[in-house]
């Protein structure tokens, strides 16, 4: 079956790789293969694939990780990996270009050097330019919307798009950009500063962020997103969930807004976590929280509806 895919898409210069093991690359460290996974190698690989796949085949990007949950089944269709030709940072005078397979930690250790303010926030977010685009990721009273001039997605059809920072519709953990489209690249606003105070600000996020979250286990990103007037972590706590278990998987005691892996936990352990998690929170306080980290892929027969 997964040859069978592979011979009905277009002829590339990048990679396909069928049954690609999706989960030992998650920050998670769960979850099933992708049925076929593409890397391109470049962007006009990206665009002629783009245009050329059969309709009926879906597509699914994935940065490093680090805010997505694949679930056991795997996912089906292409899962396209934006790798090192896409992971470019371009330095200016005003502004900085960053691919989207670019790690937001090295573009703001870019920036440092080049004494350009601005990004800092973004050495505290574990992800890539892309998956911080789509999700309009943000740290320490800093968001994307916040610092993105322009960004450059590919369409389903191929075409190149270069999208002012006022047609992304940014809001909180959200970019009205469709799903399909692929981002590829974005210019982020800097300006200069000092780069002993800037050096300082980014020790500044890295010291919070290792005193106050759990990144040195089996974790992804911000369980789920904070509800208007409220946060996430503290109607957690409330609802009797720090420290919570199910499976191989559990509510961290340090940051109860983060789920962990123990060891042992399967995907399905860590989402039925969170869905217990949103059903005590709903009975305590009324409110619903929404799921941040994404969950992507096919549920194993008889687990997590």
């Amino acid at each position: 079956m997964k040859k069978g895919l592979i011979e009905r898409l277009p002829r590339v210069a990048g990679t396909y790789t069928p049954n690609y093991p999706l989960g030992r690359h998650m920050w998670f460290k769960v979850g099933g293969p992708a049925e076929v996974t593409f890397e391109p190698a470049n962007l006009n690989d990206l665009r002629y694939f783009l245009s050329e796949r059969p309709n009926d085949v879906p597509v699914t990007v994935i940065g490093v990780g680090s805010n997505a949950l694949i679930r056991d089944g795997g996912i089906p269709g292409v899962v396209i990996r934006l790798g090192r030709a896409f992971d470019e940072i371009a330095i200016g005078e005003d502004s900085i270009g960053a691919g989207a397979g670019a790690l937001a930690i090295a573009v703001s250790r870019a920036a440092l050097l080049q004494g350009l303010a601005g990004l800092e926030f973004l050495s505290g977010i574990p992800g890539v330019v892309g998956g911080a685009l789509r999700m309009n990721a943000g740290a320490y009273d800093r968001e994307m919307k916040d610092v993105v001039l322009r960004a450059r997605a590919v369409d389903p059809d191929g075409v190149l798009n270069v999208l002012q920072a006022s047609a992304l519709g940014f809001s909180y953990r959200h970019c009205a950009v469709p799903e399909d489209w692929v981002f590829v690249g974005a210019d982020l606003r800097v300006k200069p500063d000092d780069t002993d105070t800037i050096a300082a600000r980014m020790a500044e996020v890295g010291i919070t962020r290792l005193d106050t979250q759990p990144i040195r286990t089996k974790t992804g990103g911000s369980t789920f997103k904070n509800p208007p007037g409220a946060k996430a972590w503290q109607l957690i706590d409330a609802a009797g969930c720090r420290g919570l278990r199910l499976g191989g998987a559990q509510v961290s005691d340090q940051h109860c807004n983060f789920l962990i892996n123990c060891g042992h936990a399967t995907a399905a352990d860590l989402e039925e976590l969170g869905e217990l998690v949103r059903d005590r929170v709903r009975e305590a306080s009324g409110i619903e929280l929404e799921w941040e980290i994404r969950r992507i892929g096919e549920h194993v027969p008889g687990r997590v509806s």
